[in-house]
């Protein structure tokens, strides 16, 4: 009876963990593609030139829709992340504009963002994003890779699947197939077609390259503090390990005449 028990309770924890990162549309299941992201395991680091690329496809096509609330200007320029210079990051930021404040006589001021502001909107509320999207509200990107279980894959995943073919029993209306998404039907529009835009460094801009900086950069937008957060890992797993040694011989060296 035990073994039955534990039997079942195996079979459900693996169920769960495999749902993870395996999707279904019409009745077929496809699983997340891994390009293998540089940042994965625990010495695993973010590609830099990749954040950078991948802030160029987030500003010229996906800022148009999604937000990233949680960012300034300043965190492109720290270290662990894109590291643009602080020249470049200024010249960024004055791309924007933003209200702040009223004149003597009650009428905006507009001004040139700093790199101490967050990241613009792209609408000025929930309305007017729903009306310029299909009817669906696109979510702020700052924590996408953590809201998504297998986020980063299952991102890469999405990006790369948008399919004209679709099975002949399927009607989505205005809504795009990819079988990625739950169900298939998504209102986003593919975003990324070759060549969308014309990497600074010469990389050229498939939409494999292209979903695989992007979502490289959105991974390091949902934790810009990875490769610090694994270096004190690190040291404080050596600290424990030396802190272990010294007990044991403390602990022997105390009852060394003990029998």
């Amino acid at each position: 009876m035990k073994i039955l028990k534990f039997s079942i309770f195996f079979l459900l924890i693996s169920a769960f963990i495999l749902s993870g990162n395996v999707f279904a549309a019409e009745g077929k299941t496809y699983k997340n593609l891994k390009p293998g992201f540089s940042f994965e395991g625990p010495f695993g680091k973010f590609d830099k030139e990749s954040l950078k690329r991948g802030y160029q496809v987030y500003s010229e096509v996906c800022s148009s829709c999604h937000g990233m609330k949680q960012l300034s200007f300043r965190n492109l320029s720290q270290s662990g992340g894109p590291e643009f210079s602080p020249e470049k990051v200024k010249a960024i930021a004055s791309d924007y504009l933003i209200i702040d404040g009223a004149d003597e006589y009650g009428e905006p001021i507009e001004r040139s963002m700093l790199p101490s502001d967050h990241f613009p909107k792209p609408f000025n509320n929930k309305e007017e994003a729903k009306a310029a999207n299909n009817g669906a509200y696109p979510p702020d990107l700052s924590l996408i890779v953590k809201a998504r279980v297998d986020g980063y894959n299952y991102l890469y995943s999405l990006l790369m699947g948008y399919e004209e073919e679709m099975p002949d029993d399927m009607d989505i209306g205005d809504l795009s197939y990819n079988p990625w998404y739950p169900g298939g039907a998504i209102a986003m529009y593919q975003p990324l077609y070759d060549e969308s835009v014309e990497y600074e460094d010469g990389t050229p801009a498939t939409i494999n390259q292209m979903s695989y900086d992007v979502t490289n950069f959105l991974a390091w937008a949902s934790e810009p503090t990875m490769e610090e957060r694994k270096r004190l890992g690190f040291i404080v797993m050596g600290f424990l390990f030396i802190f272990l040694i010294l007990m044991f011989l403390s602990v022997n060296k105390l009852f060394k005449d003990v029998h």
